[in-house]
């Protein structure tokens, strides 16, 4: 059963500046709540109730929003704005939280690597919140994975199509089609040109992965970048075992961009908000 799920919040967020000079990105809100609270609930809901966050310098905030402020409770209990805090309180009854530093920027197969000490030798979530994904009254993407897990007990990435000309954005698989919208993985590229991209299933910020993959990353040397990737250890790891990718049922999102970010509060806010609850 997992349990854990890991966020890396370390990143400098630069396609937003000047807001994320001394403001996470992740912290920045989709209609009334910020982005890495939708990934925290998508855990939850899953069952991964123990989060995981690989912070940096400049996100205390982050640290702050999963805690109890008890000046802003006690000036507003009792008032109407109190049930602005309902998802927050919820999510802080049922998560658990803990934390460590990402000193450099090495890429975010380090940044999984930051994490091994909070997630041990156990099979874990990925989360990135610059990725939003709803599935309203459904199964949230994360949850849909845990139950793909449980059934083939293996490392897990999530896909979409994309069109050709954003494909050097992400990182790309070409595999087997298992049927289902699942793919056995035999090939994977970290942001490929369209003329080298084995297909145009892109990877997205949700993964499952299995605790030998910190053994891989170590072993991993620098690749896109100068950069650890991920990418590159899941290629491996699908090489000598088995890494699924998965076409999730839901909408997703890229909130690292503005575009995408002013996409995504729109769709909340007519179709997910409602005042006072978020």
């Amino acid at each position: 059963m997992i349990r854990k799920c890991l966020f890396p919040v370390a990143g400098y967020g630069t396609r937003f500046l000047p807001a994320t000079k001394s403001m996470p990105k992740e912290m920045l809100p989709i209609v009334n709540k910020p982005l890495v609270q939708y990934g925290v609930e998508e855990s939850i809901e899953a069952g991964l109730k123990q989060i995981a966050l690989v912070t940096g310098r400049g996100k205390r905030a982050i640290a702050d929003h999963f805690d109890i402020s008890f000046e802003l409770e006690n000036q507003i209990a009792g008032t109407s704005k109190e049930s602005y805090l309902t998802s927050i309180r919820k999510v802080l009854s049922e998560g658990t939280f803990m934390m460590t530093r990402q000193r450099e920027m090495k890429g975010l197969g380090h940044a999984i690597l930051t994490g091994e000490s909070l997630v041990g030798n156990e099979a874990f979530g990925v989360i990135l919140s610059d990725d939003l994904c709803v599935n309203p009254g459904e199964d949230g993407v994360m949850a849909q994975m845990v139950k793909l897990y449980n059934q083939f007990r293996c490392s897990i990435v999530a896909i979409q199509e994309v069109p050709m000309e954003n494909i050097e954005k992400y990182g790309v698989i070409a595999g087997d089609d298992m049927g289902g919208g699942l793919y056995r993985v035999k090939d994977m590229v970290e942001k490929p040109k369209a003329e080298d991209a084995p297909s145009n299933l892109a990877v997205i910020g949700r993964y499952i992965l299995t605790p030998d993959i910190f053994d891989i990353l170590r072993d991993t040397p620098p690749g896109k970048n100068g950069e650890i990737q991920l990418t590159d250890a899941l290629m491996t790891q699908a090489q000598n075992g088995c890494v699924l990718a998965y076409k999730f049922q839901g909408r997703r999102f890229d909130c690292g961009s503005v575009p995408g970010f002013i996409e995504a509060t729109n769709y909340v806010y007519e179709n997910i908000y409602q005042d006072g609850q978020g």
